[in-house]
Parts: C-alpha cells; sequence; structure tokens
C-alpha cells in the first residue's frame, strides 16, 4: 500500500451523518484479510459505537476492476465476511448485522492515467454503515441533579468491613478508586484508598467476596475495549486489577474470585457513577486471628 493511500485511509478515518455513521477497510489485492492497520482503524470505529443506540450495521465488499465477475462477486464476499466476523468478535451483536452483501466491481473512473493504482486502491475495501436508532424525547424533573451519587440499599463502606459490620450479601462500591478511561488500571490518587482496603482484608480474614467490574457508557449490556489489550473485556480486566492487587498484598485467593458484568447494572445519574468496583460479600467464617 503506497503512502499516498495511507494517508488518504488516515484522512478518511469516520464520517458522521445525522442520521448514519459509516466507514470504510481496504484491503491488498486479491485478499480478504484484513490487513493490520486497517485492523487499528476499525477497532477504533468500533469502540467509538460504544455509546450508540444501534439499529442495524450493513456490511458491503467490493473489489477494482480487474478480475473476472464471478471472481470479483465471490472475493467482495469474502472480504465483507471478514468485516463481519471482526465486528462478531469485538462484540456487536450479530442480529444488528442486517445486511453482508458482496457487489463485486467499482468501475475504474480515472481522468489522469497516473491516477489508476490509487483508484483502485480505494475501490478495494468493505463499506460499513451504521445507524442509529432515533433518540425518544424522556421528560426530565428540574428538580433532579445528575451529579447526586445514586443509591444502593445494600452498599457499605470500607469503614464497616473494618469494623466487622458486614454480613453475606452487602456490597462495598470503592467510590475512590479511580480507573484510567478506557484501561484497566487505577490512577495515581486512587492507590491510598487500595492500599487501605488491601490492610483491612488481610486483618478481617474471615471475609469471603467476588470483586466485580462495571463499565459505562456502552451500548446496552455490553462491556468496553481495553484500550491496553484491545480486548472486549474491560470490567473483567478492572475487577482482576483489584484481584492481583489484593493478592500480593497478602490477601489468601481462596477467599476472593473476580467477574466482569459489564454494563449491565447501570446505577444512573453521572456515568463516573458506572466506571466503578464493587466487592460483594459471598461469605463470613471463623476468623482465625
Amino acid at each position: 500500500m503506497n503512502k499516498v493511500l495511507f494517508i488518504l485511509l488516515l484522512l478518511s478515518n469516520i464520517v458522521y451523518s445525522q442520521k448514519e455513521i459509516t466507514h470504510d477497510v481496504y484491503f491488498d489485492t486479491d485478499k480478504y484479510n484484513v490487513p493490520l492497520t486497517e485492523e487499528n482503524r476499525l477497532l477504533l470505529f468500533i469502540s467509538e459505537l460504544d455509546t450508540i443506540d444501534i439499529a442495524k450495521v450493513s456490511i458491503y465488499g467490493f473489489t477494482d476492476d480487474r478480475g473476472t465477475s464471478a471472481y470479483n462477486l465471490e472475493l467482495s464476499q469474502n472480504r465483507a465476511d471478514a468485516i463481519k466476523d471482526m465486528f462478531s468478535g469485538y462484540g456487536i451483536d450479530p442480529d444488528l448485522i442486517t445486511n453482508v452483501d458482496g457487489k463485486g466491481i467499482i468501475l475504474l473512473k480515472v481522468l489522469n492515467e497516473k491516477e489508476i493504482s490509487k483508484i483502485r486502491g480505494l475501490n478495494r475495501k468493505v463499506e460499513i454503515i451504521v445507524t442509529p436508532k432515533q433518540p425518544q424525547k424522556t421528560p426530565t424533573k428540574s428538580d433532579s441533579k445528575v451529579d447526586d451519587k445514586p443509591k444502593d440499599k445494600l452498599e457499605k463502606s470500607i469503614d464497616d468491613l473494618s469494623k466487622g459490620e458486614l454480613k453475606k450479601g452487602d456490597k462495598i462500591r470503592l467510590d475512590n478508586i479511580y480507573f484510567k478511561t478506557n484501561y484497566s488500571y487505577i490512577t495515581a490518587e486512587s492507590r491510598k484508598t487500595l492500599e487501605h482496603l488491601a490492610k483491612v482484608l488481610v486483618e478481617h480474614d474471615n471475609i469471603y467476596f467476588t470483586i466485580q467490574g462495571h463499565v459505562c457508557c456502552t451500548q446496552m449490556s455490553r462491556d468496553a475495549i481495553d484500550k491496553r489489550t484491545k480486548k472486549r473485556n474491560l470490567s473483567v480486566a478492572r475487577a482482576q486489577y483489584i484481584y492481583d492487587y489484593l493478592a500480593r498484598k497478602g490477601v489468601d485467593k481462596r477467599r476472593m474470585k473476580y467477574v466482569g458484568l459489564r454494563r449491565k447494572f447501570p446505577l444512573g445519574g453521572d456515568p463516573k457513577f458506572d466506571r466503578r468496583v464493587e466487592i460483594l460479600v459471598t461469605y463470613i467464617g471463623k476468623s482465625t486471628k
């Protein structure tokens, strides 16, 4: 892929319109496997769909003007199928993908013979069209405060844990532990709280628990993408980060489990409250101390 084409791809990243969101993926000659640079662009595009309520996704494959009609139809379909598989692998509900069609050749329209190679490169592509659902208007209360922290009737604090005032089913929300946006590691200001939590859990060795990771701002109940690993498992990765930290600080692994709950249980209000990790008490045994 030449430098001119690469620059054009960077400039053509994501095109937004009022009704549809589009993205093009480009292929090498006679290939339908996605080049690494294009896979990275596609991953970025998919990650930016997390806040969009999708109505449908259409995927159309194309080829340049070389090759027979039958060959080009098959190649364009294979390209469309490859993008569908990647969409599904990155967490897009396959039921939302309503069209996956190979269209074959894009006729070559050239004004200058020097443009032929570049135009053919731009014709070897898959077009993705994402149609969002139309937003529904919902009544708002003038006296509501979106920044108010949502309440949980089972919510407890680390202080309750240190006093031994917990029972099975209680939940500790770690409000002062913050993760870097789109990543699974904590910010520097959160370390003090996490150190305090580890110390209390080491002292109260009769508490067994599950670490639950949550994310905000994804469509429906999907997980978010961890930008470090490019995997759509951010809620799991954040819970595992806490698990690994506590284990290093001396909390017995037999007392702990971790799980990612994606965006199954949004709290409402400010999205920051859904970027959270909670500890669910699963069992209280006899202390050895």
